[in-house]
């Protein structure tokens, strides 16, 4: 069972979303709020995968629960699906950056994108558990979508990706930025260009015409061969980097002519422009001799925390050097340390058992839950940087948001499964 906590206090909505909602079974279950303190305090304590956020509340300011949820981002990981009227949407959009968006619906297309959200995150829930997983996944991960010939899903694919990777902390804030903006130009162009086959001029009519290229897309999308058409992407994530390739049904396009086109004009033109942007944005862009395949990659950064949580914003940064012991098994010691940068090679009576990075978050929580007392022995592996947090500081942190404790018992439970299952494949191998 998965629960969904939705602010909203328009009934109408709400019908609708438990209606939708119900043909998941218990995939989707809906738990409404109309008390901004309530909602919030659901958020801390039972970390969910999503939360919906009704932008059309009159009588409560949305956007400060949305500053709230942003402002604690290491807890609020979970993907927010935003609700709001057209006339507004610029407004919402303005404020969503640097938040966990998932997908921002109108609520005149409701109806028909709010179950298509649905059916996407259900198909690839792996991206939903961006904390939970990372320590959990071999080291490759790699698959597939197959995408509607339709704008909305563009927007709900880029989001999963660059949320995950963000959250990973493969990329931080601007190359998350960056990636968002490379894969929104190259998967319209994929619809557009490719599967609608609209041209260069074609489309500057348009836009000096109508203004949206999204309603010549729908018009297009009226031909049955154009509609069942899609767009396929396809994704390799490894420690180091990712290699994303996007394909369409179309017949391609010329692209070694594509610099010369762009430079025919003085001025810059009213499209045409976005390919050679994506370029300064990715790495390695390519494209197959027909022109419906484009690939490129993303480095990542490299066992590195993009956010730290801001209880813990001003304490004492540590660095460590290759073999650099933090701490040994059997020393005592009420220190708990955040994992900034680095990987931690973890060695139980002498031997190698376990191996964190940043994305574990903490290092010495066994001992600092239970008496004092190291289980095992830390080493650095290459430069490696630690912020130590005292006892008292941290007692002090869960005092004031009491939610952190809840995550770092959640977080030991988590570890102690993984290392559980490390030492059966060891005992396999």
């Amino acid at each position: 069972m998965n629960m969904i906590p939705v602010f909203s206090t328009n009934k109408k909505l709400n019908t609708k979303i438990i209606s939708i909602c119900k043909k998941y079974g218990n995939g989707f279950i809906p738990v409404f709020f109309d008390s901004r303190n309530k909602f919030l305090d659901y958020l801390e304590y039972e970390l969910p995968e999503l939360n919906i956020l009704n932008f059309m509340e009159k009588d409560i300011d949305i956007f400060s629960i949305l500053e709230t949820i942003k402002n604690d981002s290491w807890l609020h990981y979970g993907g927010i699906i935003g609700i709001h009227n057209t006339e507004d949407e610029h407004q919402v959009l303005e404020r969503m950056p640097n938040s966990n968006v998932l997908s921002t619906l109108r609520l005149t297309e409701f109806d028909a994108t709010f179950p298509r959200l649905l059916k996407i995150l259900k198909e690839n829930r792996q991206f939903l558990f961006q904390r939970y997983i990372q320590g959990s996944l071999i080291e490759n991960m790699s698959g597939s979508f197959t995408m509607d010939n339709d704008p909305f899903d563009v927007k709900t694919y880029t989001n999963l990706i660059t949320n995950y990777l963000f959250n990973s902390n493969y990329i931080d804030a601007e190359g998350k930025e960056r990636l968002h903006v490379a894969l929104i130009e190259l998967l319209l162009n994929a619809i557009e260009h490719g599967n609608c086959s609209i041209s260069y001029d074609e489309k500057s009519k348009w836009l000096e015409t109508n203004g949206d290229i999204i309603e010549l897309i729908k018009k297009k999308n009226k031909n049955p061969a154009v509609r069942k058409k899609h767009v396929f992407l396809s994704y390799t994530i490894m420690p180091e980097r990712s290699f994303i390739t996007i394909q369409d049904e179309g017949e391609g396009f010329q692209w070694k002519e594509e610099p010369a086109l762009i430079s025919e004009h003085t001025e810059l033109p009213l499209h045409g422009h976005g390919i050679q942007m994506t370029k300064m944005f990715v790495e390695n862009l390519s494209y197959n001799d027909k022109g419906n395949c484009a690939t490129f990659e993303v480095s990542h950064l490299l066992n590195t925390a993009n956010r730290i949580p801001r209880v813990f914003k001003d304490q004492k940064e540590i660095t460590f050097t290759t073999n650099q012991v933090i701490f040994r098994e059997g020393e005592v010691s009420n220190y708990l340390y955040y994992i900034v940068t680095g990987k931690f090679k973890i060695f139980k009576k002498g031997k190698h058992i376990s191996t964190l990075a940043a994305e574990d978050i903490f290092l010495g929580e066994m001992s600092f839950l239970g008496n004092n007392t190291r289980t095992a022995t830390v080493k650095a592996q290459g430069k490696c940087i630690l912020i130590e947090i005292s006892r008292d500081d941290f007692l002090k942190a869960i005092k004031n948001q009491p939610h952190y404790g809840i995550f770092l018992a959640r977080l030991l439970a988590q570890r102690l499964l993984r290392l559980h299952d490390e030492l059966q494949v060891n005992k396999i191998s």
